[in-house]
């Protein structure tokens, strides 16, 4: 091949066959690498690659294009301009902005293998088609778009002042508390309520992943201009995230359970990869169903350690539980210890940090049996309350705070559970944990009680079994 990806690129074969299938099909385009400049001032050495499409719009038209492959291709899309000579004025519309940068469904869908660098330009082609996206020029004005172009140029290939200008009051925007929400359905934007309320963050982006323009609650975000919240549909907008909250889940036409787990597997080989590459020091908060199998697909994509891919797990749960048994059972000493572990919904089970020290093993027996109906009691309250999108909300900005803020407070989340009760396999189980700004700092170890780990193992048998069958 006439130029090959350095090393940096993690998967360079499928990268390399790409761009040979781009030379093969548009011989004209030209391949480097540059300095790409992100929106937070972040800079990259990146491959890329221009030269003209041909498009039809009445007359025939070649339109110069530039493509800069991200080193995580081919699970991020790549990044689009224009790249109009000095006679040429572009035309902002649905598909491109003042700068030239090009927006399509085709990229925001983005997900390897179904989508290639050939099926984005003829995607691309076809817009262009519907709607040219640059004009001719007078003389001018084309003195004018000069000094525009010479500038979109710097922007692109790494020459602004943008780092400087990315600093707000003398502090770094790479400083802030600054979370990422993906996904802008229902629970996306319980989240972002939740963690404006409770001030968790100096700076939410909600990623809308959707095509079209902005419906429903998103809209209504935009119209009351939400402090600190900014909706994007491009990924470098989640750039240095300190955390990363999945909500997304495919709306497919899935049939059955597999295929519905499947359509969000592959949907996350999309997201992953790219929030992965702009985010690379975030903890990654999975929110999305079923969560013990997705945050397992978000370690897998990722690459992240351990410690920073997590699940919402039974948090939510355990909070409703102990507020059970503290306020309406008068339980308060249990609840200190109290926690709802293993498997979201119908196999979730109660379990206790530690025990109190009792005199005799016949006061022992007595107070392990009163325990037990009291917790039998809490679980029966339990199973009445529902997991709406607000209340889901509430459980991910309470995560964020301990993140952010490094409370070191235990919550019951998704976290890889191999080693822990004779588990084996690669599972996320909810398990109390130590949450900190570096994710997981500890276990918290339980009591040994032969039925609950009983349940783990059958949880994490049929999780891992299903895990088998999923297409990574």
């Amino acid at each position: 091949l006439f130029f090959s990806p350095p090393s940096q690129y993690k998967f360079r074969d499928l990268t390399i066959e790409e761009l040979k299938n781009v030379s093969k099909t548009y011989p004209n385009f030209t391949f480097s690498m540059n300095t790409y400049t992100f929106k937070d001032g972040s800079q990259k050495d990146l491959l890329n690659f221009s030269g003209t499409v041909p498009v039809k719009y009445g007359n025939s038209y070649n339109i110069p294009i530039r493509l800069w492959i991200l080193d995580s291709h081919p699970f991020a899309p790549p990044i689009c301009f224009l790249k109009p000579t000095a006679n040429m004025g572009i035309s902002v519309g649905k598909h491109v902005d003042a700068r030239g940068r090009i927006y399509l469904p085709y990229l925001q869908n983005w997900s390897h293998p179904k989508s290639t660098l050939i099926g984005l330009i003829k995607e691309m082609i076809a817009k262009f088609e519907e709607e040219l996206p640059l004009y001719s020029l007078s003389s001018s004005d084309a003195a004018r778009q000069s000094e525009l172009l010479s500038y979109i140029a710097k922007i692109t290939e790494g020459e602004t002042d943008m780092k400087s200008r990315s600093k707000i009051g003398g502090k770094n925007e790479g400083c802030f508390n600054k979370i990422t929400v993906v996904g802008a359905g229902d629970l996306g934007i319980a989240c972002v309520l939740a963690v404006a309320a409770k001030d968790v963050a100096d700076k939410v982006v909600l990623l809308d992943l959707s095509e079209g323009a902005a419906k429903g609650g998103t809209m209504d975000l935009e119209i009351f201009a939400v402090p600190n919240v900014e909706i994007s549909k491009d990924f470098s907008a989640s750039a240095d995230s300190k955390v990363v909250v999945l909500t997304v889940n495919s709306l497919g036409n899935a049939q059955t359970y597999l295929d519905v787990i499947q359509s969000n597997v592959d949907l996350f080989r999309g997201i992953i990869p790219a929030v992965s590459h702009y985010s690379q020091n975030a903890v990654l908060l999975v929110a999305s169903h079923p969560v013990e199998v997705m945050t397992f697909v978000s370690w897998k994509l990722s690459s992240f350690p351990k410690s920073r891919v997590i699940g919402v797990g039974a948090n939510l749960d355990s909070e409703r539980f102990q507020y059970i048994l503290t306020n309406l059972l008068k339980a308060e000493v249990l609840a200190k210890d109290a926690w709802i572990i293993g498997e979201q919904g119908e196999e979730k089970v109660s379990s206790w940090a530690s025990c109190n020290v009792v005199a005799n093993q016949t006061e022992a027996m007595a107070a392990c049996n009163s325990r037990e109906k009291v917790a039998n009691r809490a679980m029966e309250v339990l199973k009445g309350k529902g997991q709406r999108s607000w209340s889901v909300g509430l459980s991910v900005a309470d995560l964020t705070d301990s993140i952010l803020k490094d409370k070191r407070k235990v919550h019951s989340v998704s976290t890889l559970a191999k080693g822990c009760c004779n588990i084996n396999s690669e599972v996320f189980l909810s398990l109390p944990c130590i949450l900190g700004t570096s994710g997981v700092i500890e276990m918290v170890r339980l009591e040994e009680d032969p039925l609950v780990q009983e349940k783990l193992q059958s949880s994490a048998g049929s999780i891992h079994d299903l895990q088998q069958q999923l297409r990574l």
